[in-house]
């Protein structure tokens, strides 16, 4: 099957699955399988990502500042945010180093600069291997001294009202006003998917510790299911639920913790000295969703 283009846009297809990806950020903007969407467009500086890679680390860091090794550094806001959010990779035009039908790879770079301290290489390749879409994100230290570094992924799936939830997490981070992380604790009823059910309708921007990098979701109105596993470093998740919007959720596999940089053992960053590369992969596994009998 012939890759084909859409504007700036990559399209990669096997079977039943289709993926479109983009140059900016390396992002998937839309992805269906047997012809109906599992991830939504609703992120990104436009709201036309549906999965961006968060490199050199995501979410936010507290003062926009940060001490490591004994020295300080600053960052400045990337966004409309005022602290700087889910690093660099998302808001860049990334070159695509390899294409198929089936798989794109593409690269970033940066150096460092009064937005952020880090220079770094990442690549992200998106493929599909048999009805599983497989997400591989790496990022090297090009900089001159060690530094934490972090990865994510950072999905929208589509929220339908029937929407089940199934993933496991030994512990929970509450949510300040700033949306920082503010202290562990056993996972509330109302976040504890571990035996599988519906989303709550409330405001949910949390992060989970104590995950065996397992889920699964469940469409019934669609049909569909997916499994979703992550591994390498990927085995701390975030959970995001808006409630101004209704039509998607975001399990976002992360390496470490929101504002690693002002927590214990920087919340889980990894420090990486020039050179050194630290890696994560997000797989994610269609199907059918097999009828349920009625009565």
């Amino acid at each position: 099957m012939n890759q084909e283009r859409t504007g700036s846009d990559i399209e990669l297809r096997h079977g039943e699955l289709a993926v479109r990806v983009s140059r900016r950020g390396a992002a998937v903007t839309a992805a269906t399988y047997r012809d109906t969407p599992f991830l939504v467009a609703a992120g990104g500086p436009v709201g036309a990502m549906a999965n961006f890679a968060m490199v050199p680390f995501g979410n936010r860091v507290e003062g926009n500042a940060m001490s490591f090794a004994g020295r300080d550094y600053v960052f400045q806001p990337n966004t409309s945010d005022p602290l700087y959010r889910h690093g660099d990779g998302w808001l860049g035009l990334w070159q695509l180093e390899e294409a198929s039908a089936e798989h794109a790879q593409f690269c970033f770079s940066r150096s460092a600069d009064e937005v952020s301290p880090y220079a770094y290489l990442t690549r992200q390749e998106i493929r599909l291997a048999g009805d599983a879409l497989v997400l591989t994100l790496s990022v090297e230290n090009r900089g001159e001294a060690a530094l934490p570094f972090g990865l994510g992924q950072h999905p929208f799936f589509v929220r339908t009202p029937k929407t089940r939830l199934t993933i496991a997490a030994d512990r929970y981070w509450s949510e300040r006003p700033d949306h920082l992380p503010e202290k562990p604790g056993p996972v509330p009823g109302d976040f504890d998917f571990k035996s599988g059910k519906l989303l709550p309708q409330k405001w949910m921007n949390n992060a989970f510790e104590g995950w065996n990098g397992r889920a699964a979701i469940a469409w019934p109105e669609l049909g569909i299911q997916a499994a979703l596993e992550a591994d390498g470093a990927l085995d701390r998740f975030m959970l995001y639920m808006p409630v101004d919007r209704s039509d998607f959720f975001c399990l976002e596999p992360m390496s470490h913790l929101p504002n690693g940089h002002h927590l214990p053992g920087f919340g889980g960053l990894t420090p990486l000295a020039p050179g050194d590369v630290l890696a994560g992969k997000v797989t994610v596994q269609m199907s059918a969703l097999p009828a349920q009998p009625e009565g």
